[in-house]
């Protein structure tokens, strides 16, 4: 049976593919769940349209994710702590920080988007990892300087 997926399933396809299934998987499975809808001789022009438009939306956003992501990739932020006297700081550096420190310069990302190599608990520079997608993930560098 021909499906058109509305949502992307895992080792399945991705959202607006139309992909062959079994019936039984395309009936107790993705119909119910509203993950798929089948692909008759009437509506396949429909979906072919739709594919299209799922296309052109997905290179907009591929075209200002990586427009964000030399955005961010140009940053270098500076964060002044508390220390001990050997440079490691009382606490570290967490992801809402950065969320933080990054919405103030206009970028909007999700905690969950910031990733740190090790935790960041001394002084000096580190590199902070911002996941966009799977195939952008620009760097930008922290500096953390006594107070």
């Amino acid at each position: 049976m021909k499906v058109f997926l509305l949502k992307d399933i895992e080792k399945v396809g991705m959202e607006g593919e139309i992909i062959k299934v079994s019936d039984g998987y395309a009936k107790n499975f993705l119909f119910p769940r509203k993950l798929a809808q089948e692909v008759t001789a009437q509506n396949e022009s429909f979906f072919k349209n739709r594919i299209k438009q799922i296309e052109h939306r997905h290179e907009v956003i591929e075209t200002k994710t990586s427009m964000l992501a030399e955005k961010i990739k140009s940053i270098k932020l500076t964060v002044a702590r508390k220390m001990h006297d050997n440079g490691e700081l009382y606490g570290k550096i967490s992801a809402n920080e950065i969320v933080e420190m990054l919405a103030e310069k206009g970028i909007p990302v999700a905690k969950n988007q910031v990733e740190f190599e090790k935790s960041i608990k001394s002084q000096g520079k580190h590199e902070v990892t911002i996941k966009l997608s799977s195939r952008l993930q620009p760097k930008l560098t922290l500096t953390v300087v006594p107070e």
